[in-house]
């Protein structure tokens, strides 16, 4: 009997799996606390990979596909999650690689995040950036700072996400959701008509080209809460990030406006836990936290982004942390080992350092 793409879903998520891997000539993958495995005997044919990725797919999603050869798209299971679908040609037949999202809204006390991020949430206007590699839960972050939000505030909330991936409920806001190649053109486009839809909270899913980045600069300017995501790996990494994408003319002129728009960076990444208990989450986060004060304002300002770090590591009464700060902590505490946090750090020797010093 062939296998269902709702039952491959459906064992991802019962046991706690958060991607699945379809393609022809393997069986399906799962990964589950970081770890691929398979997660049904049988390798999958041309026919049944096929099978199973055009059955989540509608008329025109088939078209675009068999246009561009990639597919970026949602697909929601009933009773179980939805999934972000990306769909791809490699050697010659299609796979797709299926993100699981929760089927509800997480919170930030669910999350475990520092009481930092809420207060931030609480900002009138400004730019707040969460980075991280791919499947470092920036946008389950994001999630919760805008699920705070509509608990608590009337605001005007409006997403544009490729795909989107949790839908709200509006309890207090009301909260528009556009989808890239359903609802709109492009991520500028979508910025661009926002200011006329009067927000008072954009989410732009990734800040991937210059005019999403400038659109976004200049939304928080004029009086918007901008969310955003970048893959960075630590706020210096962010701001450069940023201002590079713009001509060398250009980027005195960015790093005056994101040293006044900016109002914080988390960049995070998971860790695999170490013995979670029963019912525990396999993984942990760690975050490296700036807080956008006149002291990194001025940093980002004359382009001295290298001395990011060292404000970080001595702005801890305003609630900033370096993320060998917070992979120490959580060595510390028993819940990563070392060995694990030294792979998610850039500066082995600063963790080894912090380690002995607080132990």
């Amino acid at each position: 009997m062939a296998v269902m793409i709702e039952d491959l879903m459906t064992e991802l998520v019962k046991d706690g799996g958060s991607d699945l891997h379809i393609s022809a000539g393997i069986p399906p993958y799962g990964r589950f606390n970081g770890q691929l495995r398979p997660i049904h005997d049988d390798s999958l044919n041309e026919e049944n990979c096929n099978k199973l990725i055009f059955s989540m797919l509608n008329n025109a999603q088939r078209k675009q596909l068999e246009q561009t050869w990639e597919l970026d798209c949602a697909y929601g299971l009933k009773g179980i999650a939805r999934f972000r679908v990306n769909v791809y040609r490699q050697r010659g037949t299609y796979a797709a690689c299926l993100r699981a999202l929760a089927n509800t809204v997480p919170t930030l006390e669910s999350l475990g995040l520092p009481p930092i991020v809420e207060e931030m949430s609480h900002m009138p206007k400004g730019l707040i950036l969460v980075t991280g590699p791919t499947g470092s839960g920036k946008t389950t972050t994001l999630a919760a700072m805008l699920e705070h939000i509509n608990q608590t505030r009337a605001e005007h909330i409006l997403t544009i996400e490729d795909p989107i991936e949790f839908t709200y409920r509006p309890v207090k806001s009301v909260i528009h959701q556009r989808q890239l190649n359903d609802d709109t053109r492009s991520f500028a486009n979508a910025l661009k008509a926002a200011l006329r839809e009067d927000p008072d909270v954009i989410l732009v899913g990734e800040l991937r080209d210059l005019d999403t980045i400038q659109l976004a600069i200049t939304a928080a300017e004029t009086g918007h809460l901008v969310f955003g995501t970048l893959h960075t790996s630590s706020a210096a990494q962010t701001v450069d990030r940023m201002v590079d994408v713009f001509p060398p003319t250009q980027q005195t002129q960015i790093r005056v406006q994101l040293s006044s728009s900016l109002v914080a960076v988390f960049a995070q990444t998971l860790c695999k836990r170490h013995n979670p208990s029963p019912g525990q989450s396999g993984r942990v986060m760690a975050q490296e936290i700036m807080i956008n004060t006149p002291a990194t304002a001025n940093l980002i300002r004359e382009g001295k982004t290298a001395q990011l770090y060292s404000a970080i590591q001595t702005g801890g009464q305003l609630s900033m942390q370096t993320l060998e700060k917070a992979l120490g902590d959580l060595v510390l505490s028993n819940q990563v080992t070392m060995d694990e946090a030294l792979l998610k750090t850039s500066r082995p020797e600063e963790l080894k350092r912090l380690v002995n010093q607080l132990g």
